[in-house]
């Protein structure tokens, strides 16, 4: 079974280490005690309703047809239930009650957050996604070339497959991308939510397989009126003498932030890749941040 190798991104215009496939027994990945899948489903406990997040940065307000995991239960499906290293921080789990998390079909929306600054979205309206797409598709040959060289394979943007769509009311913005892994049988989807902060971005970035775009398209729209900012730490709440402004926009932060304008590897964010649930997670990595990526075995 092929495993992907944490993605070090490091500070801006540093090289990067790239996601590569390697052979590696899934026991290897397991820190906790071995146990079934019912009796992992049935140690999780599902919150309902109003949730705060962890730090008090942000809440979530569910409705009936979803619950939340805290970060340890997040930790538990993603290592025990999902094959992935031990370790993966985020801020827990959305999950949908009609699914059951440890099938085929199963998903969620990792839910974390990253404080680069505050993102100004006064171009919002003028930012042509054509052309971006263009953009970046234009970067896949010099970056493939170079994943080839380090023995990696190489990954190309196919398409959105939603188009980035922004809110300047609550200042959310999503989209998908379609991704083609070479020596991948099918494409693979990258959707992601975010939600503008005073200092920061929510991330919520959906669990699923290309296959299940239409539900994902279904579904996520009321996923993201779930999130909001807590007070002191909304969009609205922010203070130039005071606070700092992210060194990249809209453009960039659907592109991958800054460490995609610098030609940085890491640009591609939440992948799916090909085997159903293998999964990149953690966007961009920018200054001195490293991010962690993990994958799902079938």
């Amino acid at each position: 079974m092929k495993y992907l190798r944490p993605l070090l991104a490091a500070a801006l215009l540093c090289a990067v280490q790239l996601p590569a496939y390697a052979d590696a027994p899934p026991a290897a990945a397991q820190t906790h005690p071995a146990m079934t899948a019912e009796q992992l489903l049935a140690s999780l406990k599902p919150q309902h309703g109003t949730v705060q997040l962890p730090g008090d940065i942000a809440t979530l307000t569910l409705n009936d047809d979803f619950y939340y995991l805290s970060p340890g239960d997040t930790e538990r499906v993603l290592n025990i239930g999902w094959g992935n290293p031990p370790g993966i921080k985020t801020l827990g789990m959305i999950v949908p009650k009609a699914t059951n998390l440890l099938s085929e079909g199963g998903w969620g929306v990792i839910v974390s957050y990253t404080e680069d600054g505050h993102i100004a979205d006064d171009d919002a309206a003028k930012i042509d996604y054509n052309q971006l797409l263009k953009d970046m598709q234009a970067e896949d040959e010099d970056d493939n070339k170079a994943r080839h060289e380090q023995g990696y394979d190489g990954i190309t943007l196919v398409g959105w497959a939603e188009p980035p769509h922004y809110d300047q009311q609550s200042h959310k913005i999503y989209w998908a991308k379609e991704l083609k892994a070479e020596h991948a049988d099918v494409n693979s989807l990258n959707y992601s939510i975010r939600v503008l902060g005073r200092k920061g971005v929510l991330e919520l970035n959906a669990v699923a397989a290309m296959s299940d775009l239409p539900t994902i398209k279904r579904e996520l729209p009321q996923v993201m009126g779930f999130a909001d900012f807590t007070d002191g730490n909304r969009y609205a709440d922010y203070s130039p003498a005071t606070d700092k402004l992210a060194a990249y926009g809209l453009a960039a932060l659907v592109a991958g932030g800054v460490a995609s304008k610098a030609g940085l590897f890491a640009k591609l964010g939440l992948m799916l890749l090909a085997l159903k649930k293998f999964v990149i997670i953690g966007v961009v990595a920018v200054a001195a941040f490293v991010r962690k990526l993990f994958s799902r075995q079938r």
